[in-house]
């Protein structure tokens, strides 16, 4: 690939040091994405500018107009600190004709909705739990064709915002309670699925037409389930000393029935598809002892960093972090958007 400008959209408090000397692990953390991003595209040649952004798109609008980028390379989760946001600053870089890294806005729109996602998957008769949505500032209805125990989560927050052991109800009490709860925290409506007890497996998918899925993960709850319902917790997913103590982490999924897989890749092609995502994304699934998969969600743009699920799996196939970011660039060059028509 010829050396390229690439401007790098962050978030404002997340734009990364030119180097880790100096800071702790927990700091690192913070940003270690941006960080890892930009360090391994500058170390392949890429002419890279990192831009913070928090509020408004006026700096976005100069740097494209002053500095020309071939391309942006989006790292953004939120803007104007809602995560629903994003897409428009993707939906931004299409109208200045702007080549970006990561999914186009309808796909992000379509999978950041975990209520329109699950309605477009039953329809593609792709398998998801049994939900109810518990919107706002409506009256509590009891969700009565569901059956306990119920898990409860934020119809529109990721990254497991909100999503504790308290989350698995058994009874109508406490399913009251937590929606309240998720109302209030998350300024969102909740949403209440029937609980899927199982492996929780994620599989990587690169590609806008063409796809190409990377080796099964598995999230190890290590000996959580001993004590506490395995879920992905905000805990479970960030808190390093609570990883070691319980023994969590991800890695190959080990020991998956024959076939399993292949059927694992084919339904997150189909998931992929059907949510109209592009570039690359995470999908998240449940496989139940009987030999069932249950989609939980997918996730578009997921985390980057060389140390998650991602970058490893991607490496387990032999596709190295700087390899993962080149054609990761690529497919954002060769997206067909709208504007190129014109």
């Amino acid at each position: 690939m010829k050396k390229l400008r690439v401007l790098v959209l962050v978030h404002e408090t997340l734009v990364p040091p030119e180097n880790t000397h100096g800071y702790t692990e927990q700091q690192i953390d913070e940003w270690r994405t941006e960080y890892d991003v930009t360090s391994s595209l500058r170390a392949t040649g890429c002419d890279v500018r990192v831009l913070g952004l928090g509020d408004n798109l006026s700096d976005l609008r100069a740097a494209i107009a002053d500095w020309k980028p071939d391309i942006a390379f989006n790292l953004l989760e939120e803007f104007q600190g809602i995560v629903t946001y994003d897409q428009y600053v993707v939906a931004f870089l299409e109208l200045m004709r702007l080549p970006y890294t990561g999914c186009n806005p309808r796909g992000m729109m379509i999978s950041r909705d975990k209520v329109l996602s699950k309605q477009i998957l039953a329809y593609h008769r792709i398998a998801t739990a049994r939900y109810a949505l518990l919107p706002r500032k409506r009256k509590f209805l009891e969700p009565k064709k569901l059956k306990f125990p119920l898990f409860v989560k934020s119809a529109t927050e990721d990254a497991s915002l909100g999503i504790a052991q308290a989350s698995i109800v058994h009874d109508l009490t406490r399913l009251r309670e937590r929606v309240e709860f998720i109302h209030e925290q998350t300024s969102s409506d909740a949403l209440v699925e029937e609980y899927i007890e199982g492996r929780e497996l994620y599989i990587g998918v690169l590609g806008n037409a063409r796809l190409t899925t990377l080796p099964v993960w598995e999230l190890s709850f290590g000996t959580l389930p001993e004590v506490m319902a395995g879920i992905a917790t905000r805990k479970v997913k960030w808190d390093r000393k609570y990883q070691e103590k319980h023994g969590i982490g991800t890695g190959p999924a080990r020991e998956l029935p024959e076939g399993m897989p292949q059927r694992v890749a084919q339904a997150a092609r189909r998931i992929y598809r059907a949510l109209s995502l592009s570039g690359y994304a995470r999908i998240d699934m449940r496989l139940t002892p009987e030999g069932n998969l249950y989609v939980l969600e997918a996730n578009a743009n997921p985390n980057l960093a060389q140390v998650e699920d991602f970058a490893t799996s991607a490496l387990a196939s032999g596709l190295g972090y700087d390899k993962v970011l080149e054609r990761i660039m690529q497919f954002g060059l060769a997206y067909d958007a709208a504007w190129r028509e014109t």
